[in-house]
């Protein structure tokens, strides 16, 4: 039986439940990107000015394990949901975590602010992947309207990334980091009510999990789930513990580095299996090739383009003039600029995209991954100029870095919707969940080698950092180019567009 939100109109010609994800995903985004507007900057600042004090190359390892791991608990989360909750269970406990966990980075001590970053991770996990599973479920396979669909939520996460730089950054950076904390502790416990009320709309889209196939199956799979839960809060409570107390030499760049190791070690073997495995059709394994082949590009995309946050985010703060015409403001709002130019020119990118289909040019999902790698390296290129001049005291214009998110939007309109879309399309429906986490994997690697390239910004050369980093994008976006041609043929086989 089809869904019944199939055949809903009532948001914008589309299901009454994709408003309900809509303002779900636009909270937790405000939550999340108001609280890395602020991250690096808390961290790097003065313990005087109420920061702690770090130098940037072990807040940068900590902000690129926060976000990396951020993402990449979209692979375990993906998983329960499928196994034991369903999606829309796993993103109402997400929702909460994560309202927790801003709350508690809003009290004032080191014990809760690591505390408080665990818990955005857990919860963001439960929520981020399965938040988008939902949607995909809204639309049958066949209804066209799934890729427009997607289009909408991305401009909800890309509302509340505009909104919560300008407000927790504010509150942050003017009146108290805990403040800033706490407003986006806030927003998300908005996201988690509306979602509550407007569930009801939502069908029977993500409701319960894969069913097992026998009661012993299921039991198994609960023991198991609890076996893995108990060991991983065994682990917390001994490093917690062992390194508070100094037991253990624990360190925040130690454990860093050796959460880096698992993550690239992790990636590798779950590709290993996800390509070996004998449980795919030939045509199931085709499309999950061409999902490695994206992973690897968002991956590459993703250590460039979330440097945002770290690398850009130090410039604003240090090296760039933040103020227009006079008027003062916090460099935590350049965070919204790159949204602001999504609001602008999504829709540009949406009318190119179909008067290119209708004339049977518009380019396969990998060649715009080539279009996002470029883009994005050129967004560094162009910083290498105004990097040369603050090196020698002469502060950037901020028209500088707006032209670098400009080419940043660029690239991400190019990659970023395409990709979620892509990844609903190509999985195989028994692992949805779970091809959904890789998808946000890719962001997770991305976000972590981000963060490390962020750490070098006071030890190298700053116009020698920006053109290391621009270059590296444009190469690989040069190299996807060249398996375009073979990805398309690939997919021809069993007429799957990539």
């Amino acid at each position: 039986m089809a869904n019944p939100a199939s055949i809903d109109t009532r948001f914008f010609g589309h299901p009454r439940g994709l408003a309900t994800l809509f303002f779900t995903e636009m909270w937790e985004r405000f939550s999340y990107y108001g609280m890395r507007a602020l991250l690096l900057l808390y961290m790097t600042a003065d313990v005087a000015a109420g920061g702690l004090g770090f130098d940037a190359a072990r807040g940068g390892a900590i902000y690129g394990l926060y976000t990396s791991m951020a993402y990449m608990a979209a692979l375990p989360g993906g998983w329960v949901a499928d196994r034991l909750l369903g999606q829309r269970r796993a993103v109402l406990y997400g929702g909460i975590i994560i309202a927790s966990g801003h709350f508690s980075m809003a009290i004032p001590s080191m014990a809760t602010f690591y505390l408080g970053l665990l818990l955005i991770v857990i919860g963001t996990g439960l929520l981020k992947g399965n938040v988008s599973v939902i949607v995909g479920q809204l639309y049958t396979a066949e209804d066209t309207r799934r890729d427009g669909g997607f289009s909408i939520f991305y401009m909800g996460i890309n509302l509340g990334a505009f909104l919560a730089p300008l407000i927790c950054g504010y509150l942050g950076q003017r009146v108290s980091w805990h403040v800033g904390f706490g407003a986006a502790g806030i927003g998300m416990t908005i996201g988690v009510i509306q979602y509550l009320m407007g569930s009801k709309h939502l069908g029977d889209a993500g409701l319960d999990p894969v069913p097992a196939a026998s009661p012993a199956a299921a039991a198994a799979l609960r023991a198991r789930a609890r076996l893995w839960a108990g060991l991983f809060v065994a682990l917390v409570t001994i490093v917690g513990v062992g390194g508070a107390s100094g037991v253990l030499p624990v360190t925040a760049v130690g454990i860093a580095d050796a959460a880096g190791v698992v993550l690239l070690l992790s990636t590798v073997v779950f590709f290993a299996w996800l390509l070996t495995s004998s449980q795919w059709t030939p045509a199931e394994r085709r499309r999950l090739i061409v999902v490695a082949v994206l992973f690897l590009a968002s991956a590459l995309f993703w250590s460039v383009f979330e440097q945002a946050g770290s690398t850009l985010n130090l410039f604003a703060d240090r090296d760039t003039r933040t103020e227009v015409f006079g008027v003062p403001f916090p460099s935590s709002w350049f965070q919204s600029v790159n949204a602001f130019f999504i609001f602008a020119l999504a829709p540009v990118f949406a009318w190119i995209w179909v008067r290119l289909a209708a004339r049977g040019q518009e380019p396969s999902s990998p060649a715009k991954f080539v279009i996002g790698l470029v883009c994005v390296g050129l967004g560094f290129v162009v910083l290498i100029w105004p990097a040369a001049a603050a090196a020698v005291g002469v502060k950037a214009s901020p028209m500088w870095l707006v032209l670098t998110y400009l080419l940043h939007t660029v690239g991400e309109l190019s990659l970023s919707p395409v990709g979620l879309s892509a990844m609903t399309r190509l999985a195989p429906a028994r692992i949805a969940g779970l091809v959904m986490g890789v998808w946000f994997l890719g962001n997770s690697v991305g976000n972590f080698i981000g963060g490390r390239v962020s750490g070098l910004y006071e030890s190298m050369a700053l116009p020698t950092l920006f053109g290391a980093v621009g270059g590296f994008a444009i190469v690989a976006g040069l190299v996807l180019l060249v398996f375009v041609g073979p990805m398309k043929r690939m997919l021809a086989a069993d007429a799957t567009r990539a």
